[in-house]
């Protein structure tokens, strides 16, 4: 047990040196070689992170995996924001490297204290499991956590369009201007509203670069907003009305949602109250009686 948790400590520090080395000298340093221009290419093909990153995807490319599954999990990573070309490859390298080195993790902690073969085995067998299969729901978890990002801050973003468009802008400029304004305080919601500017920028039809966004993020908010917006494009209407009417729909269906929420507390606090302050309470208030029968009672019992 004590090997193991060197181990771990000595893996912990290490990466944690790691860290600091690239945040404290490479980074900076990386910094004004690109802006002086000088240097940049040799600093680049040099960084140990690079190199780290090649050999993961040298082993991503040795893991089969069908058309199918390559789809998802891109379709995953771009949900989640990871949207580099080696994203897929570095992904599925992580996989394979963590599922080669947790067994061996686990073979040696299952050594050190001495377990049975059958253990041993299933120890070994349930690392490998973990190495292989967590990366996909830490990836998921990511997921979501982006899209509960991108669907807090959509109701500003409606606002702040709402108001472009009522003062005369078109569409495609107010998508811009909520890009640029929204990117310090939500800047999930306003890097896909840049990557919708770039698309139209490109030549994509705008219907196709909406589709693109709610197929992008799988936020249900934001395809309900790109099927109002499809809609006044096709039959003509009033962008600028139907964007208000939407945002109103949002804010009564937000208030909706948070009433519904707010009617579950109850249910939700019976198992908390049940396990953690009713035990307690039985404690402060029967605590003492116990202790006192225990004192006085049973003794006068047994005299008699």
């Amino acid at each position: 047990m004590v090997l193991l948790w060197s181990i771990v400590l000595f893996i912990v520090l290490t990466g944690m040196l790691y860290l600091l080395g690239v945040n404290v000298w490479l980074g900076p340093k990386a910094v004004i070689d690109r802006v002086s221009g000088e240097n940049w290419q040799g600093q680049e093909a040099a960084h140990p992170s690079l190199a780290f990153r090649d050999v993961l995807e040298k082993l991503g490319n040795m893991v089969p995996a069908s058309p199918k599954d390559l789809n998802l999990i891109q379709k995953r990573l771009s949900r989640a924001g990871i949207r580099s070309p080696l994203a897929l490859k570095t992904f599925y390298g992580v996989k394979l490297g963590l599922a080669a080195v947790l067994p061996v993790v686990a073979f040696l902690a299952s050594l050190r204290l001495s377990m049975e073969g059958s253990n041993r085995l299933a120890l070994v067998a349930g690392a490998a499991a973990l190495g292989y299969f967590g990366p996909n729901q830490a990836l998921l978890t990511l997921v979501k956590r982006r899209q509960k990002k991108v669907k807090k801050g959509l109701p500003n973003a409606l606002d702040l369009m709402v108001v472009c468009v009522e003062s005369g802008l078109g569409l495609d400029q107010a998508v811009m201007q909520v890009a640029k304004e929204l990117q310090v305080a939500h800047p999930e919601i306003a890097g896909e509203f840049a990557l919708v500017n770039l698309e139209l920028r490109h030549g994509k039809r705008r219907a196709e670069a909406l589709r693109n966004l709610a197929e992008r993020t799988g936020v249900d908010d934001l395809r309900k907003l790109t099927a109002v917006l499809l809609q006044a494009d096709r039959f003509g209407t009033s962008i600028a009305q139907s964007l208000r009417n939407h945002s109103d729909y949002m804010r009564i269906s937000a208030r909706q949602d948070a009433e519904t929420r707010a009617a579950k507390i109850g249910v939700k606090l019976v198992f908390p109250i049940f396990f953690c302050i009713l035990p307690a309470l039985f404690v402060v208030t029967v605590g003492p009686v116990v202790v006192r029968i225990i004192r006085d009672l049973i003794p006068m019992m047994n005299d008699m």
